[in-house]
């Protein structure tokens, strides 16, 4: 039987301040809501620029806590305003030194639902991220949200297929992906890894994307944000890789069991084997 989400997420170019980056995907958000959309994802630390291609001391201005600082307290007020449930990565500040890459999930009525942190922290040139973020500490939810289950996996996560595949033994049908990834050889794996990691876990991923050059570094953000399917299809067109977008999708959860019926790959499994993908 089809159990139809209607499902969207925003690729957004840099504003140059908070408060107009948050009303612009306010904006978003409500398009998406009279579209008929449930659900609705932003991209990596969508409130402020990728900082991280820099390492300077004044970025942590940036990090509020959650779920009690503005933005997620804002996102709340919007979800209510608009049913939908939102997917909310910000830079958290747990206490003075405790610093995460994180995504709060608010469900359709503004209930907060809870975090995720990310878990694998990059530190190569124009992404910078150790010297900002602790690596994630809250193992791998999944939330029941008014829409199904939802998970979320960030960024440069995405090339551990250790956590794609917890997400799915708890119970993910549809995991969103925020990120901020540049022109090179991401442009390759990003058509890739995500379709690839849909296929091995049998759900949906919604991959997202910052698109155009940022103040602070080099980096030009190449957008091309998508859904794909369990079977590893895009679900419709990816957006655009230079302008912002809006994606609205349908996602037919109900092909999360039929794919897993036809391959059967949680039966199948070998933990019993895998004991050595646990050692250092």
């Amino acid at each position: 039987m089809a159990n139809v989400v209607r499902a969207a997420l925003v690729q957004a170019t840099w504003t140059g301040d908070t408060e107009s980056m948050i009303a612009k995907h306010e904006e978003h958000a409500r398009e998406a809501a009279r579209r008929g959309a449930k659900i609705i994802g932003f991209q990596e630390v969508f409130n402020a620029p990728y900082f991280c291609q820099v390492q300077e001391p004044e970025h942590y201005r940036w990090a509020e806590p959650v779920p009690d600082g503005p933005t997620v307290t804002r996102m709340r007020e919007l979800a209510r305003e608009t049913g939908m449930v939102i997917v909310v990565p910000v830079f958290e500040i747990e206490d003075e030194g405790f610093y995460y890459n994180t995504a709060a999930v608010i469900d359709a009525d503004g209930s907060y639902l809870g975090k995720y942190r990310k878990h694998h922290i990059p530190q190569v040139k124009g992404f910078w991220e150790k010297y900002y973020f602790k690596p994630g500490n809250l193992g791998w939810p999944v939330f029941d949200t008014a829409v199904g289950k939802v998970g979320v996996y960030i960024c440069y996560d995405r090339h551990f297929p250790e956590g794609w595949r917890q997400l799915g033994l708890n119970g993910a049908q549809l995991v969103y992906n925020p990120s901020a990834t540049s022109r090179g050889l991401s442009g390759y794996l990003w058509q890739l890894e995500q379709p690839a990691s849909a296929v091995a876990n049998e759900y949906f991923i919604a991959a997202i994307n910052r698109v155009g050059r940022e103040e602070y570094g080099d980096n030009d953000f190449y957008g091309t944000s998508y859904f794909v399917d369990p079977r590893g299809q895009f679900v419709g067109e990816t957006a655009s890789d230079k302008e912002e977008e809006l994606l609205v999708r349908d996602l037919d959860f109900g092909l999360i069991e039929e794919v897993r019926k036809q391959w059967a790959f949680y039966r199948d499994r070998r933990p019993d084997a895998y004991e050595g993908l646990v050692k250092p």
